[in-house]
């Protein structure tokens, strides 16, 4: 390709096909430091809509995610260096608007995307054409496999080591990425443990695969994996953290692995954390020859599209269920606009979901797309 040295071309693709693209837009701000998210986060009535350059689309929103890291982002927890304002958000599914020259060689106005980028909480999101993925149609499904579905199937992949008859118990098991985990678990021809907070959450459980359900609040997780598995579980998916954590731990069998994927019981804490056991850790792993691993989805990005495409396709094949909770139950009803982004991250933690936790962003009537 030749180079573009006139990037004002950009602009030129504005307008095409009429896609009626307003000069202000609404976004979520980070404007204070804090876990608190309705504190740390404003919402902007007339911010710019930025205009993308040479290789970038301009992805108006559809549906974006919510996810328990939105609260760590808004604390900067992430990044000690990084000061308010800034924009939050990691996912979005929308149609392209707007496009660079060099952009538009792959990709076409109205054409359906997902992306994984800070500052998808608004409703024209600036994406690199390298980043986004192309998709069959805008459905919040799609959504769910962007962060969630990827992070679930690259640590196991990775460091579960999973074979035909290994159990695995999976914590938050009916929230986004845990309906993964259990469902690719087994795929591998897994025992699937899941520890939820409801019958209804288990029912669903048992309806993607789920061999063992635990209410953990009317059972004792504890009690319950010391009676039914004497001799331990193989693998945690483990997301919650604290006290949960420990009780993952003691449950090891020989050689077991425990991969933390998150400890949200603790995110809302100013600190991030609950209070683990650790001092204890070293003899526990060296008693069973077992371990504990992290996984952060941001050093396997090289692995993330092959993930990606692997998922989407066991989507479309009817092979994976893709749960997705608009927060139609909620007391204030279904998550729509940005404004419901603060309700649906207290829904989530309040731990009502089941599956992934989706806010659409409805289009204005005048839109010719």
């Amino acid at each position: 390709r030749r180079p573009i040295l006139d990037m004002s071309y950009s602009r030129h693709f504005l307008d095409f096909q009429g896609s009626s693209i307003p000069s202000s837009m609404k976004k979520l701000v980070v404007t204070k430091l804090s876990q608190n998210f309705r504190e740390a986060v404003t919402l902007q009535q007339d911010s710019p809509v930025p205009l993308p350059g040479d290789g970038d689309l301009l992805v108006r929103n559809r549906f974006v995610g919510i996810n328990a890291s939105d609260i760590n982002y808004s604390a900067g927890r992430y990044d000690a260096s990084v000061k308010p304002p800034f924009d939050i958000g990691f996912e979005g599914v929308g149609e392209v608007v707007a496009l660079g020259l060099s952009a538009s060689a792959d990709f076409t106005v109205g054409q359906a995307v997902a992306y994984v980028k800070a500052g998808s909480f608004a409703e024209y999101t600036v994406v690199s054409a390298r980043q986004a993925v192309p998709l069959p149609s805008v459905k919040p499904e799609f959504l769910t496999l962007m962060v969630s579905g990827a992070t679930a199937y690259l640590s196991l992949k990775e460091l579960g080591d999973l074979s035909e008859g290994k159990k695995v118990l999976v914590t938050a098991a009916a929230g986004g990425t845990g309906q993964f985990a259990v469902q690719l678990a087994k795929k591998a021809k897994c025992h699937v443990i899941g520890t939820c907070s409801s019958d209804e959450k288990g029912g669903f459980l048992k309806s993607i695969g789920c061999d063992r359900t635990i209410n953990y609040k009317t059972e004792n997780v504890e009690s319950v994996l010391r009676k039914d598995y004497p001799e331990g579980v193989d693998v945690v998916y483990e997301s919650v953290g604290g006290q949960m954590f420990d009780l993952a731990l003691n449950a090891l069998a020989i050689k077991g692995r425990l991969i933390v994927i998150g400890f949200i019981a603790g995110y809302q804490n100013p600190t991030g954390l609950q209070p683990i056991k650790a001092d204890l850790l070293p003899a526990k792993l060296l008693k069973k020859s077992a371990s504990v691993r992290g996984f952060f989805l941001n050093h396997y990005l090289s692995d993330y599209k092959m993930a990606l495409q692997h998922l989407l396709k066991m989507y479309e094949r009817g092979d994976l269920v893709c749960e997705v909770d608009f927060g139609d139950m909620s007391p204030e009803g279904k998550f729509t606009g940005l404004e419901s982004v603060f309700r649906a991250v207290d829904y989530m933690y309040m731990g009502k979901n089941i599956g992934k936790i989706v806010v659409e962003l409805p289009h204005s009537v005048n839109s010719k797309l």
